[in-house]
């Protein structure tokens, strides 16, 4: 298991279907915790509540919206492989798909609750 983490600029890498579908492992896909802002590790920030309904209540009509330069659909996948494996700490995984976000979007919009 690979601990390298993403390296800066932290831009989205294309992700597998296999990757996506069994996510296994990501350190390489995130930012090391030490590297990550610290509002990004508060439950007060408006891109960890992204991170928290997506993971605990699911999501539906999502909307992203990226950033300049940014390929939605790669940043997507990234965030959501990273969101899909056992391999970090959840306080890791929160705060680098939270900042990972922030940087790649500018709005996230959508329905909390299953698909």
């Amino acid at each position: 298991m690979s601990k390298a983490s993403l390296a800066k600029p932290y831009l989205p890498i294309a992700v597998s279907q296999v990757d996506l579908a069994f996510p296994a492992n990501v350190s390489h896909l995130m930012p090391a915790y030490e590297d990550i802002p610290k509002e990004f590790k508060s439950l007060y920030n408006p891109w960890v509540k992204i991170f928290s309904d997506f993971f605990y209540s699911g999501a539906k009509n999502i909307q992203w919206n990226p950033k300049e330069g940014i390929d939605k659909l790669t940043a997507a996948n990234h965030i959501r492989c990273i969101m899909g494996s056992f391999e970090p700490q959840h306080e890791h995984k929160e705060a680098a798909c939270a900042y990972l976000m922030s940087l790649w979007f500018d709005s996230i919009t959508y329905t909390k609750g299953s698909k």
